[in-house]
């Protein structure tokens, strides 16, 4: 019996784990009202994000920018719900394109960030 093909399948699974256990650690961004990508036809009142691991309050945040990078939030974004929720208050929207840009620590330390888009339509 060859030992390479068993030893090379080793090497394999060993990796895999050890991505799937690091990955494990982040709070990645599990949905977003308003959603992510979508469109709205009356203004959201505040934007709310759910993620897969409890944040630490102090180093986590959220803002919101209209087309021309102006922020729109009320700068109050919070943690909140059981930990794993951010959210905002936004002043009143009109019709556009609106960019909601997080970022979070996890409070197993690990720093997640990015960004979407939604839309109120006219």
């Amino acid at each position: 019996m060859n030992a390479r093909p068993l030893a090379r399948g080793a090497l394999a699974l060993a990796v895999v784990l050890a991505i799937a256990g690091t990955a494990a650690g982040h709070a990645f961004l599990d949905r977003a009202e308003p959603r992510v990508g979508g469109r709205v036809r009356t203004p959201p009142a505040q934007v709310m994000l759910w993620f897969t691991e409890r944040l630490e309050p102090a180093y986590s945040g959220v803002q919101v920018v209209n087309q021309a990078g102006q922020r729109v939030d009320r700068d109050d974004g919070a943690v909140g719900g059981d930990g794993r929720q951010l959210r905002a208050s936004l002043t009143p929207l009109p019709p556009g394109t609106y960019r909601v840009v997080w970022r979070v620590l996890s409070v197993d330390t690990h720093v997640t960030e990015g960004d979407f888009t939604f839309q109120v339509a006219p």
